[in-house]
C-alpha cells in the first residue's frame, strides 16, 4: 500500500502543466521590395479566439483593418475576450523590421498578426492562431499576404473607409503610385478571406488599368518574417 501511495505520488508531480509565456518579443520584417505595411497588431488570445479565420466571411472589424489600416475595431473585440495586445506604431517600409513587446498576463496560449498592406485594396498580412510554445526559445514563421475578400482588387488610389473603392495613398507612397488608371476588376469572386494573388499594375503612372507601379509593388509570397522571442 505504501509503494502504492507512493507510486501515484510520483505519477501526480509526472503530470504537464500547461503553463504559457507571459513575455513575448514580435520582430516582424517587411520581406518586400516596394510595400508598406500598416501598424502590425499582436494579439496573445485563447483557443477560441480568431482575428481571421481563412475561407470564412471577415468580420467588421478585421475588414476596417484590412481596407483602411484601421485597429480599433480589432482591439475592442480583443479587450472584450480578456486577450493582451500591442502594436508597432507608424508604417513599415521595405526591408524595415517592427518590433513588439507584448506582455500575457493571461496566460493565453495563441497568438495571431495582422496589418494591412499598403498599396492594395483590403489586403494584409496575417499569422492565424498560432500556438504559443511552452518551451522559452526564438520561433520563425514566414508570412503570407491574405486577401480579406471585401473589395475589388481595382488598383486605383482613394477609398480608405468602409465601402469607399480605392486604395489608401499615405504619403510615403505618394510619388510612387500613378493616377489615372481605368482600374483592374470591379468585382471580388471570393468574399471570403484568402491567398491574395498579388498586385497587377503597369507602368503607366497616368493611365494604363493601375495605379499600382508593378516594377516596385508586385510580391511573391512570403511577404513577411517574425521571430518571436518566448520568454
Amino acid at each position: 500500500m505504501k509503494n502504492l501511495s507512493k507510486l501515484f505520488a510520483l505519477g501526480a508531480l509526472a503530470l504537464p502543466i500547461t503553463s504559457y509565456a507571459a513575455d513575448l518579443t514580435v520582430s516582424v520584417q517587411n520581406l518586400t521590395q516596394g510595400v508598406y505595411f500598416t501598424p502590425v497588431l499582436a494579439v496573445a488570445h485563447d483557443s477560441e479566439t480568431q482575428l481571421f479565420t481563412p475561407g470564412q466571411a471577415a468580420s467588421l472589424a478585421l475588414q476596417e483593418m484590412a481596407e483602411g489600416g484601421s485597429l480599433a475595431g480589432l482591439i475592442a473585440q480583443s479587450e472584450a475576450v480578456g486577450a493582451n495586445y500591442a502594436h508597432t506604431e507608424g508604417l513599415t517600409a521595405p526591408g524595415a523590421m517592427g518590433e513588439i513587446s507584448l506582455t500575457n498576463t493571461a496566460g493565453n496560449s495563441s497568438l495571431s498578426l495582422v496589418a494591412m498592406i499598403l498599396p492594395s485594396n483590403d489586403g494584409f498580412i496575417g499569422l492565424d492562431d498560432w500556438v504559443i510554445p511552452e518551451q522559452p526559445g526564438t520561433y520563425t514563421v514566414y508570412l503570407n499576404a491574405y486577401d480579406a475578400g471585401t473589395e475589388a482588387n481595382d488598383e486605383i488610389r482613394g477609398g480608405g473607409a468602409i465601402g469607399v473603392p480605392g486604395m489608401p495613398v499615405p504619403p510615403p507612397l505618394e510619388a510612387l503610385i500613378g493616377n489615372g488608371g481605368t482600374g483592374v476588376s470591379s468585382v471580388e469572386n471570393n468574399n471570403t478571406v484568402h491567398i491574395h494573388r498579388g498586385s497587377i499594375g503597369d507602368e503607366d503612372m497616368e493611365a494604363g488599368i493601375s495605379d499600382i507601379t508593378s516594377s516596385k509593388h508586385r510580391w511573391l509570397n512570403p511577404i513577411a518574417k517574425v521571430t518571436i522571442n518566448v520568454n
